[in-house]
């Protein structure tokens, strides 16, 4: 009941403080609010970015064209050498019936051609659709199928998707190193007013370490002002990145340019964000508060 009690009157003391250095708290509230705002843009960035990447790999198919002359007994040793490689995740045939017929359906105007065409004079080639489980190998496992006997040719968008997903994981690396240093701008900042607020009462914490108080009895209501200003920075940050999120996806209806890139839902995200954004905000006060109070305990 004691340490309950305590804790109550400090959080009590810190929410004092930062009305009674109101102009102050009011300048460091600003700056983590607006630190915040770019930590949660960064945060839905690398969210999305890394969503386009797995849809991506989820659509990029190697589609390996088996020769004509190819027996039934050639196919099958094709997939079974497929299957057996590393990076494979699954092995479709296609049987050049089959992909008249689906091309025959997708354009009338080719589908007249084609439907010309039966089962002994089609021209066009079985092929196997290959997904693989990492696309940054894609290129060398293209190249393994290659070198199997009977297959013909091995298409997969060569060069284009490895540049794709560099270019992505090089954006998701630049965001993650601006969140962390935006992280530690934050903290510099509350410190700063936390040390700005301690020196405008050097002379009461002086009084009361003559009295005798403890140095955590001092040190605890400027800890508990860093975690409200934290918490109170973290709260428009939270409003503007849900509500504009939302109204962005909406009018994007959830894609971005084309069905193949499409946004992260609103509601497996922005939990996940607001959470962080009140962690970050409360955890980076109360560090910035400790790290500004230490050296007055030491007085």
């Amino acid at each position: 009941m004691k340490a309950l009690r305590i804790l109550r009157n400090n959080l009590k003391d810190g929410i004092k403080s930062v009305f009674r250095n109101f102009s102050l708290s009011l300048a460091s509230i600003s700056c983590i609010t607006i630190t915040l705002i770019l930590v949660a843009v960064s945060i839905i960035l690398s969210e999305n970015i890394k969503n386009f990447t797995e849809d991506i790999e989820k659509d990029v198919t190697i589609v390996v064209y088996i020769d004509k002359d190819a027996t039934e007994e050639d196919k099958e040793a094709i997939e079974i050498k497929i299957d057996f490689m590393d990076n494979i995740e699954s092995v479709t045939f296609m049987s050049k019936e089959e992909i008249r017929r689906d091309m025959a359906d997708d354009s009338e105007g080719l589908g007249t051609i084609l439907n010309e065409y039966d089962e002994t004079t089609n021209p066009l080639l079985d092929e196997y659709l290959v997904k693989v489980k990492d696309t940054e190998k894609i290129g060398e496992t293209a190249k393994s199928i290659k070198a199997i006997d009977k297959v013909n040719t091995v298409k997969y968008g060569e060069g284009m998707v490895e540049e794709l997903v560099k270019i992505f994981d090089i954006v998701k690396k630049i965001t993650l190193c601006i969140v962390v240093g935006l992280i530690i701008v934050t903290a510099f900042l509350i410190s700063n007013t936390i040390k700005i607020t301690i020196s405008n009462r050097k002379r009461q914490i002086e009084i009361m370490r003559l009295v005798g108080a403890s140095n955590s009895y001092i040190k605890l209501p400027f800890f508990f002002e860093g975690i409200i200003l934290g918490f109170l920075g973290s709260i428009i940050p939270i409003l503007m990145s849900c509500y504009g999120y939302i109204i962005l996806y909406d009018k994007l209806n959830g894609i971005l340019f084309t069905e193949v890139i499409s946004l992260v839902h609103p509601d497996k995200i922005l939990l996940q964000l607001s959470v962080t954004l009140v962690a970050i905000g409360v955890l980076v006060g109360a560090f910035g508060s400790y790290k500004a109070v230490r050296r007055y305990l030491k007085i």
